[in-house]
Parts: structure tokens; C-alpha cells; sequence
């Protein structure tokens, strides 16, 4: 157990708000970087404002974040179990805040991303311990609630980052928008030292190290191939099929290994509980489609509908504000529908939206894509918290920073793999609409070049279409980047319903009382429900 017990919890109610705020705070950072970088993506596409970045640097920019973030979550769970999620967090503010400043002073695609890796670290030791300061210093009768809020810091991030981005992008350089994470470091390093208390565990865990290795390594040679497949390679082909052999060998060699180690750092005795694993099967699905539809709908939002980086910025806010009001209304849909067919109908009204980017073009009126994306935003709120709920519900308390990786883990390796599948499939169908077309240049045609040029992405079209006075290489390319939208459309709707279904029917299975998950014996837990659908 902790070592604050339950009753010194209780005694101190007072402190649990001041406690939350801060890790709001701390967890809105995460969501905030995210959001601004999807507002940043044609700006660093950009050969003259921005770093010239192709299609598969981008993909890496926002990969290599969430790849080190997904593969060192699980460090950063035993971290917390190990030292006490206080010093997890002031750690992880410090590497991010590092890192941001770093990445602000990129000169090159390469340097980003290796910057954007290290503030993947820090997320990996801010996210777990946020959640575990929760569930450890919270009393149960408020729990769900705190968690509900911490699952609305998503919006809030979601929210502020793309206006924040959009204006920055608009008066100053693009490297401001990962300097302006500083100063928000700063004030949640001081209201973490200030409020949040130490919650230190006697059962002290240790680092896996090789299944940590074993774990980046297998998602890097996964998301690599994936990558590489959208490049235009044949799936066949060594800088396909290789690593993605190699990778999917690491990772099963990863879950092997986990099997058998001490001191796992992912505990693989948390899935015997079939709410946690349905939960955490649940969030991978969902944050897989999602992050991949926001991946496209930034270049469709900027590119083909020609909106300004703070114009877009402003249009996602109809998103956060739905995430908001979904995590908000969450629990008051679990107790009247049950948590299943709340999260369930969650992960249906994204399918919905999805499917609504068919029907888009240059000239959709913004007030439908607000629509959607509201629309999209609420169903994403109503899985979030329910989920997380019922998963954390099932964890012992010494193993909260466990949990609390897992769910996070769920939620990044989805995020990685989602914008690498998508941005693929728009990369690839782009590539071919453009090799089929009669690309115009005069009678002597394109400069040398420049038909690559133009096939590389639909931002380095436009910018080619600008330089040569040729408006309509910018309309075919807009026609291309559409159809591959189209294609990324119906991949992330399948994918979403494939997520309504393992909901259904995952989510109605009743849980037995958490097993024993502990090498020794363990402290008796109190009653809990013994349902997953009353999250």
C-alpha cells in the first residue's frame, strides 16, 4: 500500500483540489505540445519558413515523440512505483522543459526529431505519475470525478494549443511554438513542489532495462516500415519487410521476456482482469484513429481549405471543447447507460464523423467542419474516462504507476502507429493520383526536378506552384491530397468500428474481484464493484 494510508487521505480533503490543478496542469502540457504541432506540420513543410520537412520527416517529427513516449511509459511507470510519482514529475517537467527549448533552436528536420524524442521522455515520466498522484492521494468517493477532470486536460491541451500555435506561427518564428512550453514547465514545476506530497511505495520496483530496449526498438522497427510503405516502397521490398520482421520479432521477444522477468516493466499479471484488458484494447483502437485523423485533417484544413495556421487553430477548438463536455458528461452517462454503451456510443459518434471527410472539399463551409469536429471531440470525451476508470479500478494501489503506464501506453502506441498508418496512406495515395497526372508547366513543361518536386507532398506543390506562377499545379495537387484524404477517411472509420465493437463486447464482461498480483501478501482491498459497466 502507500505510504499514506487511507485515513490520512481522508484527513486531508483540502489538499486534493490544489493537488489535481497541478497535475491538470502538468498533463494539459502534453496534450498542448501535441495540438501545436498539428497546427505546425505545413509551416515545417514549408522550404522557406519552416525547415523544408518531407512527408516522412513530418511523420518522424510526431513519431519519434510518441514512439520514446509509448516505449519508455513503461519506465516511467516503475519510476513512480520505485521513487514516488512527486519525483517522477519534477523530473519528467525538467526533460521536457530541456527539450522544448532545444527543439525550438532546430536548424535541420533531423535535429527536431531528436529533440522531439527527449520530450517524449519527459512525457513518458510526467503522464504516469499525474494519474498515480490521483489515484493514490484522492479519496475514492472522488475519484472518478478527479479522474474525469484529469482525462478534460486533453481538451483543455487540445484547446489552447492550436490558437496558441496558430498566433505564435502568425508573429513569429516556428520554433516558438515548442519555446512557449518553458514558461508553462516553470509554473507546474513550482505548484509541484509546492502541493504535491511525497506518496513513496516500501515495495520498491526496479528498471527493467533489456525489456525497456526491447520494447523502443520492436515499435521503431514497426513504425519504420510503416513509414517507409508510405514512401512509395513495395511492401515486399527490405526497407519494408525487414524492419517490420525485425521490429514485430523484438516486440514478441519484448512480451516473452516480460513473462518471466522479476521486475517487469510491463506487468502482464494486470491483463489477467478481463475489465483492464478490454479497457486497455479499447483506448489502443480509439487513440489509433484518432490520432490519425487528426494528422490529416490539419494538412486538409490549411491545404485544400486554405485556412491560415491561426484560422485552423481556432476551427480545432470546436474539438476541445467537445473533449471537455464529453469527459464532463461521462459519469453521468455510466450511471444512467452503464459505462459500456456510453463508451460504446462514444466510439460510434467518431466513426460518424470520419465518415463525414468524404463529402469535403475546398469548399465545405467551416461551420460543418466545426460541427464534426465537436461531434468528434464529445465521443472522444465519453470514452476517455469511463475507460480509465474502470482499468485504474482493477489496479492495487502499489501498482498504480503500472496502471497508470499501461493506460497511458495504450493510448501513445495508438497515437504512433495511427499517424504512421495514416500518413502512409495519404503519402501513398498522393504519390500515385500525382504520377497519373498531366502535371501543367507549358509546352517545355516542369523544370528539371521539379515533377518530384511537385509528387513529394501537396505542401511542396503548392510552394512550386507559387514560385512558377502555376495555380493550376496547386488545384491538381489539392485534387490528390482529397483523394488520399478519402482513403485515410475510410481506413480510420473502419478502424473506429472495429473500437465500437471490442467496446460492446469486451466492456459487458464482468470483472472477478482483482487476483492476487503480488509476489507476497498484500494488504486486504477494500470492496469495490464488481462490474465494469458501473465505472
Amino acid at each position: 500500500m502507500s505510504t499514506m494510508s487511507r485515513t490520512e487521505e481522508k484527513s486531508t480533503p483540502s489538499r486534493s483540489w490544489p493537488v489535481l490543478l497541478v497535475v491538470v496542469c502538468a498533463q494539459m502540457l502534453i496534450w498542448l505540445d501535441t495540438s501545436v504541432l498539428n497546427v505546425a506540420v505545413t509551416t515545417l513543410a514549408d522550404p522557406a519558413g519552416g525547415l523544408g520537412a518531407t512527408p516522412a520527416e513530418l511523420e518522424w517529427v510526431a513519431s519519434a515523440y510518441t514512439l520514446v513516449f509509448a516505449g519508455t511509459l513503461f519506465a516511467g511507470g516503475a519510476l513512480a512505483d520505485r521513487f514516488g510519482p512527486r519525483t517522477t514529475l519534477l523530473a519528467g517537467l525538467a526533460l521536457f522543459g530541456a527539450a522544448s527549448a532545444a527543439g525550438a533552436f532546430a536548424t535541420s528536420p533531423a535535429w527536431l526529431i531528436v529533440a522531439r524524442a527527449f520530450m517524449g521522455a519527459g512525457s513518458a515520466l510526467l503522464m504516469p505519475a499525474t494519474l498515480s498522484v490521483i489515484v493514490q492521494s484522492t479519496p475514492e468517493e472522488k475519484r472518478t470525478r478527479a479522474i474525469a477532470i484529469w482525462s478534460s486536460s486533453s481538451g483543455l491541451g487540445v484547446a489552447v494549443g492550436p490558437v496558441v500555435g496558430g498566433a505564435l506561427l502568425s508573429h513569429f518564428w516556428w520554433g516558438s511554438v515548442f519555446l512557449v512550453n518553458v514558461p508553462i514547465v516553470a509554473l507546474c514545476l513550482a505548484g509541484a513542489v509546492a502541493v504535491v506530497p511525497e506518496l513513496k511505495n516500501p515495495r520498491r520496483r526496479v528498471l527493467d532495462l533489456p525489456g525497456l530496449a526491447l520494447s523502443v526498438l520492436g515499435l521503431g522497427g514497426v513504425v519504420y516500415g510503416i513509414i517507409e510503405l508510405g514512401s512509395g516502397r513495395a511492401w515486399y521490398g527490405p526497407h519494408v519487410l525487414l524492419p517490420l520482421l525485425l521490429g514485430g520479432a523484438l516486440l514478441t521477444a519484448f512480451v516473452t521476456g516480460q513473462r518471466r522477468s522479476p521486475a517487469p516493466s510491463l506487468d502482464l499479471r494486470l491483463f489477467r482482469q478481463p475489465g483492464f484488458t478490454a479497457g486497455s484494447v479499447v483506448l489502443l483502437i480509439a487513440f489509433m484513429a484518432l490520432a490519425g485523423h487528426l494528422f490529416y485533417a490539419a494538412f486538409y484544413l490549411q491545404g485544400p481549405r486554405g485556412l491560415s495556421p491561426a484560422d485552423a487553430g481556432t476551427v480545432m477548438i470546436a474539438a476541445a471543447v467537445g473533449i471537455v463536455l464529453g469527459s464532463q458528461a461521462s459519469p453521468v452517462m455510466s450511471r444512467l447507460l452503464s459505462a459500456r454503451w456510453t463508451v460504446a456510443a462514444g466510439i460510434l459518434a467518431t466513426a460518424a464523423t470520419y465518415v463525414g471527410y468524404l463529402w469535403f472539399d475546398g469548399r465545405t463551409p467551416i461551420l460543418t467542419v466545426a460541427a464534426l469536429l465537436w461531434v468528434q471531440g464529445f465521443g472522444m470525451g465519453l470514452v476517455g474516462t469511463p475507460v480509465t476508470a474502470a482499468m485504474m479500478r482493477e489496479v492495487p494501489p502499489h501498482l498504480a504507476g503500472a496502471g497508470s503506464a499501461v493506460n497511458s501506453v495504450t493510448r501513445q502506441v495508438g497515437g504512433t502507429l495511427g499517424v504512421a498508418v495514416a500518413g502512409s496512406v495519404l503519402s501513398g495515395v498522393y504519390r500515385a493520383r500525382m504520377a497519373d497526372a498531366t502535371l501543367p508547366g507549358g509546352p517545355q513543361g516542369l523544370p528539371p526536378g521539379a515533377e518530384e518536386q511537385a509528387r513529394t507532398s501537396a505542401e511542396a506543390a503548392r510552394a512550386l506552384a507559387d514560385s512558377l506562377r502555376l495555380p493550376e499545379l496547386a488545384e491538381t495537387a489539392d485534387r490528390a491530397f482529397l483523394d488520399a484524404m478519402y482513403a485515410a477517411t475510410l481506413w480510420t472509420a473502419a478502424l473506429a468500428l472495429v473500437g465500437f465493437a471490442v467496446s460492446v463486447v469486451g466492456l459487458r464482461v464482468r470483472a472477478a474481484r482483482p487476483q492476487n498480483l503480488t509476489q507476497g501478501p498484500e494488504e486486504p482491498r477494500e470492496a469495490q464493484d464488481d462490474q465494469v459497466e458501473t465505472a
